[in-house]
C-alpha cells in the first residue's frame, strides 16, 4: 500500500467538535471534500445521499432546535442543560448534516446498500478534510431523529438524518485509542 494512503486512513481519528475551530477549509477545499462523496460505490448511480451545510447564520435556529427536544425528552431540564444544547449547534466552523436519500424506483438496491453507499461517501470526506490538515468528527444524538431536524431541514418520507459532519481546525487533541487488532475482528470461517 502507498505510505500516504496508509497515513491518511490509519491517521485520522475523530476529533469532537468542541475541538474544532477556525480556520475552516477554504471554498476551493469545500468544494474538494464534497466532491470526494461522489467517489464512493453507488450501485446504480443513485447518489442515495445529500450534504446540507448550516451556515453561521442558521446555527442558533438549530441550536433551539436541539434545546426543544432536550426540553421534549426532559421538562424539567436545567438552564444550563439547555445551554449545553443550544451550544452544541455553535461548535466547529464548517457543519454538515448526512442525510440519507432512499427514494429510487430501483427496488433491487436495498435501503441497507444505500446506507452503505453513504457512509463510504462520509469516509471519502472525513479523508479528504484530513489529507487537507483538518480534523473532523461525527454526531448524532437522539435530537437528530426528531420530527424538529426534520421540518427544520425540509427533510422528505425518503429522506433520513443520519449524522452532523463537523470540519475545523484541531484546537486541542485527545490522546489516541488504541484500536483494535485484526483478530478482534476478522475471523475465518
Amino acid at each position: 500500500m502507498d505510505q500516504f494512503a496508509e497515513q491518511l486512513i490509519h491517521g485520522r481519528t475523530h476529533i469532537s467538535p468542541k475541538r474544532l475551530g477556525s480556520p475552516e477549509p477554504s471554498t476551493s477545499q469545500k468544494e474538494t471534500i464534497l466532491l470526494a462523496a461522489n467517489a464512493a460505490p453507488d450501485h446504480g448511480r443513485m447518489v442515495p445521499w445529500r450534504f446540507i451545510e448550516i451556515q453561521e447564520s442558521s446555527r442558533s435556529a438549530l441550536g433551539e432546535v436541539f434545546r426543544q427536544c432536550l426540553l421534549d425528552r426532559d421538562q424539567a431540564a436545567t438552564s444550563i442543560q439547555q445551554q449545553e444544547a443550544l451550544d452544541k449547534a455553535s461548535r466547529g466552523p464548517l457543519l454538515l448534516l448526512a442525510v440519507a436519500n432512499y427514494k429510487d424506483s430501483n427496488e433491487d438496491i436495498s435501503k441497507q446498500e444505500k446506507l452503505i453507499s453513504l457512509g463510504c461517501a462520509i469516509q471519502n470526506i472525513l479523508l479528504t478534510a484530513y489529507a487537507f490538515g483538518f480534523g473532523s468528527g461525527l454526531s448524532s444524538g437522539r435530537a437528530l431523529q426528531s420530527d424538529r431536524v426534520r421540518s427544520l431541514f425540509k427533510l422528505t418520507n425518503d429522506e433520513e438524518p443520519i449524522c452532523f459532519i463537523t470540519i475545523g481546525t484541531v484546537l486541542k487533541n485527545k490522546p489516541g485509542r488504541i484500536r483494535p487488532s485484526l483478530s478482534e475482528y476478522h475471523s475465518i470461517f
